[in-house]
Order: C-alpha cells, then structure tokens, then sequence
C-alpha cells in the first residue's frame, strides 16, 4: 500500500504515492487519501500548480493494491465502496482548480494509469510503460475510471489496451496523446519540474479560466451568454494590468492571482 504525502513549496505542490517496494500500489485508505490530497490542495489560492509523482523511480503507480482485495473488494456492499472510492479520488484530480503534471517514472498502469488521465499534462521517461492488463484478472473498470481515459484517447486506443492486455512504451504513448513529453530516464524529473514551475509562474487566475473552459468545451452543448462573457472577465484583473505592464517594460510578470 502506498501512503500518499503532500508536499508544498508555494505556489509548487507535489502529490507523492509512496510505496516503492510495490511500485506505489493503492489500496481503498489510498485512493481515499488521494482525493483529500487534492481537494485540500484545490481550495489553496497560494498553490498555482501541482505535480504528481510515485517515489523509487520504478514506478508511478501500479494501481489498486490487488493483495487487498480479498478483505477490501469481495462482497457486493464493498465492491461498490472500492468502487466510490476511486471515482471520489479521480473525480478530486480532474476537478482540482490547478493545473496538475503527473511527472511519470517507469511503469504507470490500471489505476496509475488512470490517476494520469485526470492530470492535466503527463511528461515519461524513455523507458515508462502504461497499460491496463485487467482482463487478465478477470475485473472491469467502471465507468467513472474509463471516462477519463476514453476523452483523452478515443475508443480505440483504450480498448486496444484492455482487450490486448499489452503494455504500450513512451513512444507509443506519445502517438496516442497519452503523454505530452518523453525526455531521458535520468532528465524526467528534472524536466517535469521544470515544466511545473514555467506553469506556476503563469497567471492563476488564467490558467484556472482555461481549464474551466476546456472542460466545458467537451460537453458539446451550447455556451450560455453567460459563459460567453466569462472568457472577458480576465480584462479586469489586476493580473491581466500587470502582464501588460511587464511585457511592454520587458520583465517577469508578478502575478497576484486577482
């Protein structure tokens, strides 16, 4: 089992599952913890982005802890609280106000994979592997976990790793959009981080209006006039007077977050 550790180096935070000697596997305690992780870490305005990590190097995350089940996933009552469990923490990363990195080392499958789908931006290792080998343990991901992963990748590349049972390599995943970035085993963390702060130092209050509009965006239903003038909102911030401001005197921006 792995325990999950925040970590916060305003306005960085950094979500570790830390578990390395069973490559950062979740059991039901968690995936609970998972979702208080980001549902405190989303209601802090001095956070302005979040990375997801496992520790070791080995591994992101394996996902749920299958030595567990026989107490945590047998009857029906507790198949259903697993169940929520996983939704509940899924549903905590992709609705974090922040942007979120998920920084991935080497293997990244079945609920890893899935806590990669609800970040915003994935960055791998050369040598990172992802897959969903479940049909061979004769369970289903439920339909909470596979949406996630069927709006980052479409149908066929998700059914093409749970009906395969095969584990795709870095550039595999990069073909498919599953991940943004593949840099050098030894460079991903580095680079990763890097990544993290260049989106700390945006404005906050920008990059939660996009994500907000992304989202939106992939219900494919009408914006109201309402949503329409939102997209103006940021013309009146502090922010957006202060990145004027420092581009035309050619400096760093200092963002306040109004």
């Amino acid at each position: 089992m792995s325990e999950v550790h925040v970590e916060v180096s305003v306005p960085i935070a950094t979500v570790r599952l830390d578990g390395p000697d069973r490559h950062n596997v979740l059991d039901s305690v968690g995936w609970t913890a998972v979702a208080g992780a980001f549902g405190s870490l989303s209601e802090r305005d001095d956070v302005t982005c979040i990375a997801v990590r496992g520790t070791g190097g080995r591994a992101f995350s394996a996902g749920s802890d299958i030595a567990a089940f026989s107490t945590q996933r047998t009857s029906a009552a507790d198949v259903r609280e697993y169940s929520m469990a996983i939704s509940r923490a899924m549903a905590a990363v992709q609705g974090c106000r922040h942007p979120t990195v998920a920084i991935i080392e080497g293997l990244c499958v079945g609920g890893g994979l899935e806590i990669a789908a609800c970040c915003d931006l994935r960055v791998c290792g050369e040598t990172s592997r992802f897959g969903a080998p479940i049909n061979r343990l004769g369970l289903t991901m439920s339909h909470d976990e596979l949406t996630p992963l069927l709006q980052l990748l479409g149908p066929g590349a998700v059914l093409e790793m749970l009906l395969s049972g095969d584990l795709i390599d870095a550039q595999r995943a990069k073909v498919v959009g599953l991940v943004n970035r593949v840099w050098p085993d030894n460079a991903v963390v580095e680079q990763g981080y890097g990544l993290v702060a260049r989106i700390a130092a945006g404005a906050p209050l920008v990059n939660r209006w996009h994500k907000k509009f992304i989202r939106r965006l992939q219900e494919r239903t009408p914006l109201t006039e309402a949503e329409r003038e939102e997209a103006h909102e940021a013309f009146q911030t502090h922010d957006y007077r202060e990145g004027r401001t420092a581009f035309l005197e050619k400096r760093d921006p200092h963002f306040g977050g109004n």
